[in-house]
């Protein structure tokens, strides 16, 4: 009984850390951040939905993790390999037709490019996928809100926030 009551002991911290664990996108900073248990583990730069196909916002699920994925668009198939658009791994989300990817294309990381999935640097997308589980929690966030400033700063929000030179100068 005492190792029943080990072992029921370990599953329960392991479900524990499975569900303190999330994914946060702050679209606007086109940046991911890996949460556990209300701290920041790492933080990556990411490509986001381009303005005529943008991301969504919401919280979704991790529903698959494919490495070595094949693209299936229009009539098209793009075997994994160099000139595949999701890289060398596939994070589904719950979400048909979304996820979190790597790229063929590493110079659009940092920008408004993609067509609604997230985007990493392939060498990104593979340390992701070892950190993250299928039915983890991926928060997608359109706005800034007080949470995605603490996690990825205020360089934004300065930035928006800076008045043309003359405004609100002294009379």
């Amino acid at each position: 009984s005492v190792v029943l009551m080990a072992t029921a002991e370990a599953l329960a911290q392991e479900n524990q850390a499975r569900t303190a664990r999330r994914v946060v996108v702050s679209i606007p900073d086109r940046k991911l951040a890996v949460m556990e248990s209300g701290r920041v583990v790492k933080i990556f730069s990411t490509a986001v939905g381009a303005p005529e196909s943008p991301s969504p916002s919401g919280v979704f699920q991790i529903v698959n993790s494919i490495p070595e994925p094949t693209w299936y668009t229009k009539g098209k198939i793009v075997a994994p390999g160099p000139s595949n658009p999701l890289g060398p791994h596939w994070l589904g989300l719950n979400l048909k037709g979304y996820g979190i990817h790597g790229t063929s294309n590493p110079n659009s990381i940092g920008h408004d490019a993609s067509h609604g999935c997230i985007r990493l640097r392939n060498s990104d997308i593979r340390e992701l996928a070892k950190m993250v589980r299928i039915g983890d929690p991926v928060e997608l966030h359109a706005e800034r809100t007080p949470e995605t400033e603490q996690i990825f700063g205020q360089a934004v929000v300065a930035a928006q926030a800076k008045a043309p030179a003359g405004v609100g100068a002294a009379q």
